[in-house]
């Protein structure tokens, strides 16, 4: 049962980004919140446990990001929890989002995620970006955006993805503090590269997005 404290927090988030979403959509993030708490008891899905700490952690850390997203076709990378793929989906439900991790037990959970909650939009799909084949998933164009939160490596995320992203399309990676010695790797790439520092309601942290154009 959600209380209407997170409720209250949930809105208070959203509101200082800023986002409007319908009180659907608002439902829809709350019950993926419960539900991942409850497999994350068994499966240790995040190392986020407590659900409060998880909309600002989670859902308003994913949500900073949509004013920086291409297109209306999306390759979440090492998705683990659905995060920020499954977000994006409930919140843009005219968007195509494919999410990807070669971990089972995460893709299964994505999968009931995208069952229980009725999201239309999202694939869940098992696979190392490395052997990824969107033929077999019966995707026929390259994506608008390309996003992880998952890479440690801004670079090896360039490389392995950029055979997948459409030409005007970007590739998005999510990082906390300011990411200098992997920004300064890519100094000699012949790439269009920005650095945002994001402010997310609710948490005191740094995090930044660096943005690719492809």
């Amino acid at each position: 049962m959600i209380s209407q404290h997170l409720t209250n927090k949930l809105n208070q988030g959203l509101e200082a980004l800023p986002l409007n979403i319908s009180e659907f959509q608002k439902t829809q993030i709350l019950n993926y919140l419960t539900l991942l708490v409850t497999w994350n008891q068994v499966y240790n899905l995040t190392a986020v446990r407590d659900l409060e700490q998880m909309i600002s952690k989670h859902v308003l850390d994913c949500l900073a990001v949509l004013p920086y997203v291409c297109g209306t076709r999306i390759l979440d990378v090492g998705t683990g929890a659905g995060l920020p793929g499954l977000l994006l989906a409930i919140v843009r439900p005219l968007w195509q989002c494919v999410l990807l991790d070669s971990n089972a037990k995460k893709i299964r959970f994505v999968q009931q995620a995208i069952i229980e909650l009725k999201i239309q939009n999202a694939l869940a799909v098992r696979s190392r970006i490395e052997k990824f084949n969107p033929s077999q998933e019966k995707i026929d164009e390259k994506f608008d955006t390309i996003i992880s939160r998952a890479y440690s490596d801004i670079y090896c995320f360039y490389q392995q993805t950029l055979p997948f992203c459409a030409t005007g399309g970007c590739i998005l990676a999510m990082k906390g503090i300011y990411p200098a010695t992997e920004i300064t790797q890519m100094a000699d790439l012949p790439i269009s590269m920005e650095n945002f520092s994001l402010q997310i309601p609710q948490l005191q942290a740094q995090r930044h997005l660096i943005v690719i154009r492809c």
